[in-house]
């Protein structure tokens, strides 16, 4: 096999770097195409892995990053275009059988799905302009890709600013900001730096006007760090994959801080979809202390799933596997309810014992957590609270106060289990609750303590809501699709919140956008124990795969 850079024309005559790595032998190959803005030399041994298994590998520079000219707009730039010229110059060449692979992780996962969804659509208008199913399937043909795999999607602005509920991601969206925007290259440590300058430098107000901040401290200018705030329209690509033919690999995290996206997008995919719901975070790796049989290959796995979704060998369905953290174990899923109506799938949950959940032989069951019970959660202290965002509570630290005085969040736990508890599916917490503010945020973390103390992030969710200061409200807080194996002696700890920070910007309480707001003031908080629970998808009746098949079938 050889690997060799050319230069890929664009309608407007840009001419995109890119990577092209061949097989040996002389007969035409199906392709594998990567778009990334992270560099296209970082994925020279992935193209080779794709090449040794008969895949023609291309990884290209986006536009305006690295190799390639142009101007670099992050999800404003010309990334439908680009991505449909590539397939399409990808499909004319003497190496090509024609069919191509859209294949990316994080930004270029949403590379990968603005070719495929973004291009359809186009050539579903032109099909209707010509009211022929066959221009239809010429013009879907030329640019989209025959398959798509999405790992960790980054979908768009609006998705990775802001929470699904509101709350604005500050750390992350300033990391990847300082690493990225703005640039031609990348310089992952920035941020890093910059607080080392500036320790306090994310406490900044306005939000807004952080890049001038951190102007000064890196010595560039970052002009686009006001337009990712400005963006509010989410789902797009999720609304535009309910309509696709093509087959779906979604690949995601339960630690990654975009696994609801990922949910999201199998969820409501057309055609054939399957979904790959791993113990990892945004990198897609293990912990190196779990053992060998909780590693998967997953190079393996997206040969075998591109072979078989190019052989239209998948059956027309939406199902995928979760694994229960590092067991080794993997449950399978089907379609639950809808991530976007956390609600429901709340309603749904069937009430419960925990300990009986714990045991229980029958089907899968959502096992209800009361905040009022000796078997669910015990409030130790914090039904009033002050969510004081002068003194917020912290993202970086899991440790938590030993007395009420003072309080800044509600603090619950549970009694210790008395068996193994598995947990694969959608958690949600439904609390009663009242705050002084005209707009609060509700903040829900959920940490495994194991028998010794040693504490384990396990879930997290939050909200925002804006009301008539005073009003009790019905609050739910998703948090997120969970896929454990809790050890017998686990105790759950929950604390509610009214701020997680540097991970979420500061609520301000007074009503304003936190994003220009430049006033914070306190919030007083009641959590009404009664009637507040936490939801959780134990798994009663286990059905453990092995993953290639599950997912290749």
């Amino acid at each position: 096999m050889n690997t060799r850079t050319v230069y890929v024309p664009t309608p407007d005559g840009t001419a995109l770097a890119t990577d092209v790595c061949l097989p040996d032998g002389a007969r035409p190959r199906p392709a594998v195409l990567i778009r990334t803005p992270y560099g296209r030399d970082a994925h020279r041994a992935e193209l080779r892995g794709w090449a040794a298994h008969g895949f023609a590998a291309l990884a290209q520079d986006v536009r305006g990053r690295h190799g390639s000219p142009g101007e670099w707009h992050p999800y404003r730039s010309h990334e439908k275009a680009d991505g449909a010229a590539t397939v399409a110059w990808v499909r004319a060449q003497s190496w090509s059988n024609g069919e191509v692979v859209a294949v990316g992780a994080s930004y270029a996962a949403y590379c990968a799905l603005v070719t495929a969804l973004d291009a359809s659509d186009a050539a579903s208008d032109t099909a209707r302009d010509a009211a022929s199913d066959a221009a239809r399937d010429a013009a879907y043909r030329d640019g989209v890709p025959d398959a798509v795999i999405a790992a960790v999607p980054a979908l768009g602005l609006a998705e990775t600013a802001r929470e699904p509920g509101g709350p604005e991601r500050l750390w992350a969206r300033a990391g990847w900001w300082a690493a990225h925007g703005d640039r031609r290259d990348s310089d992952p440590d920035a941020l890093d730096r910059a607080l080392v300058d500036d320790p306090r430098l994310l406490e900044h107000l306005p939000v807004a006007c952080l890049a001038d901040r951190l102007t000064a401290l890196l010595g560039r200018e970052l002009p686009s760090w006001p337009r990712l705030w400005a963006d509010r329209e989410r789902g797009r690509l999720v609304e535009l994959g309910s309509t696709a033919r093509l087959p779906l690999l979604a690949v995601g995290g339960t630690r990654d801080p975009f696994a609801a996206d990922t949910v999201a997008l199998w969820h409501g995919w057309g055609g054939p979809a399957r979904l790959v719901l791993g113990p990892w975070g945004h990198r897609l790796t293990a912990d190196p202390a779990a053992p060998p049989r909780a590693r998967v290959n997953l190079g393996s796995l997206y040969v075998r799933w591109a072979r078989g979704a190019l052989a239209g060998n998948l059956k027309p369905t939406r199902h995928g596997i979760i694994a229960l953290g590092d067991s080794g174990r993997w449950h399978s899923t089907r379609v639950p309810e809808s991530p976007a109506d956390p609600a429901g799938a709340a309603r749904s949950a069937r009430s419960e014992d925990p300990a009986e959940a714990a045991g229980s032989a029958g089907s899968d069951a959502g096992c209800r957590w009361p905040f009022d019970s000796s078997t669910g959660l015990r409030l130790l202290h914090g039904a009033e609270f002050s969510a004081d965002p002068d003194r917020p509570v912290r993202s970086d630290d899991l440790a938590v106060p030993a007395d009420g005085d003072r309080a800044d969040r509600c603090l619950l736990l549970s009694p210790p289990l008395p068996r193994p508890l598995d947990l694969a599916g959608a958690a949600v917490a439904r609390i009663t609750a009242t705050a002084d503010t005209p707009s609060a945020d509700w903040a829900v973390r959920l940490t495994a303590l194991d028998p010794s103390g040693r504490a384990d992030p396990l879930a997290f969710g939050i909200v925002r809501r804006t009301g008539p200061p005073g009003e009790a409200a019905d609050i739910t807080v998703p948090l997120g699709t969970l896929g454990r194996r809790l050890p017998a002696g686990t105790r759950l700890r929950a604390e509610i919140a009214g701020h997680h920070f540097p991970a979420h910007a500061r609520n301000p309480h007074t009503g304003e956008d936190p994003v220009t707001a430049t006033r914070l003031v306190p919030s007083r908080r009641t959590v009404n124990p009664r009637g507040s629970a936490l939801h959780l998808p134990v798994v009663a009746r286990r059905r453990y795969v092995e993953p290639v098949p599950e997912i290749c079938r």
